[in-house]
């Protein structure tokens, strides 16, 4: 019997290196916290073994599967594992805990290191993470911050997360800014961003509040799990209220990437045709053209993302109001010290 992972706490005790043993993409998809990829079949192997199993005979494939286990294998103790001392203890996993981790530590076992493989592999692993987010309660009080487009609520997130409170970054985590506006960079899949937020909740204390910045049930592609909505849709909020000017300028610093590639900004315009007249996309349009950025950004937001947030927000009271006349440091200092001080009365 291998290691049996009874906790997301257990992942790395008495482990000195944990190593997913499957193929890049499925690494990629998602891993185990802190793994390293040594893959003894790469994508293409293992495809290639996969169709030969169900199209020809399992044990054509098997045969196929041992020799280029060994022969990956061989590239990785001459690699990744050649300044690896005997003391070294490492934690080998696959999919289901099978064959191809089995392999391995069969051959690591042979050269004297005392090697373990994760029971049930990946899949284990992958059921706890979906128990804690899917099936369970959040286990701390949340406190949300919450405030129209371009107030900044991120940084000031992060500002009192310096100052030591507990703080999850939402949009960090899922690598998207939140909005239409969101990111140009590729989003984690779902299940990697869940491996991040699994981390992040394992590591709150429970007796703390932990704020976290109001979202929809939707981060771009990412959906929020079901634990973490259900404790935001309860979550008092603190209000950060700035004006639109400042609101603007913000945004338009915070969102300069999009300055540099117009051809993307002209497509995510394109994408509030649904909700805007058509004069008004055209406005923005010409405004992209002349490279007025600036007036964007306020037009943006006072046309589409105001309103569309006091419909949301309709008849919600917030617990803390916070007003500023900017939002330079100084002020998202100042907004963090007072939230900072809610968070500990």
């Amino acid at each position: 019997m291998g290691f049996v992972l009874k906790s997301l706490q257990d992942l790395t005790a008495g482990f000195d290196t944990v190593i997913d043993a499957r193929a890049p993409a499925e690494f990629a998809e998602d891993h185990l916290p802190g793994a390293i990829n040594l893959p003894v079949l790469d994508d293409l192997e293992r495809a290639r073994v996969g169709t030969i199993y169900k199209q020809d005979s399992p044990f054509t494939a098997r045969k196929l599967g041992a020799a280029l286990v060994a022969q990956n294998a061989a590239r990785h103790l001459l690699g990744a594992l050649a300044d690896k001392q005997g003391d070294w203890q490492p934690l080998v996993y696959c999919w289901r805990g099978g064959q191809r981790s089995g392999s391995f530590a069969t051959i690591l076992r042979q050269i004297g290191w005392r090697v373990e493989v994760l029971e049930g592999g990946y899949k284990s692993y992958r059921r706890l993470v979906q128990t804690l987010l899917y099936d369970g309660q959040f286990p701390a009080p949340v406190l949300l911050i919450d405030g129209g487009t371009g107030s900044a609520k991120t940084e000031i997130l992060a500002r009192v997360a310096a100052r030591g409170g507990q703080a999850i970054d939402l949009e960090g985590l899922a690598g998207h800014r939140g909005s239409l506006f969101g990111g140009l960079a590729p989003q984690p899949s779902q299940k990697l961003f869940e491996t991040r937020l699994a981390q992040a909740i394992c590591a709150l204390d429970p007796m703390r509040p932990v704020l976290i910045e109001a979202e929809s049930n939707r981060i771009g592609d990412i959906r929020l799990p079901p634990a973490l909505w259900r404790a935001m849709q309860a979550a008092p909020r603190v209000q950060i209220d700035a004006p639109v000017a400042a609101r603007a300028a913000y945004s338009l610093h915070a969102y300069s990437d999009f300055a540099a590639q117009p051809e993307k900004l002209i497509a995510v315009i394109e994408g509030l045709r649904p909700y805007q007249p058509a004069a008004q996309i055209e406005a923005w349009h010409g405004l992209v053209a002349t490279c007025d950025f600036a007036t964007l950004a306020e037009s943006l937001i006072t046309a589409h993302y105001d309103p569309s947030y006091q419909r949301m927000r309709k008849g919600q009271c917030a617990v803390l109001n916070i007003r500023l006349g900017d939002l330079s440091e100084m002020s998202q200092e100042i907004a963090a010290d007072r939230l900072f001080k809610h968070m500990k009365s």
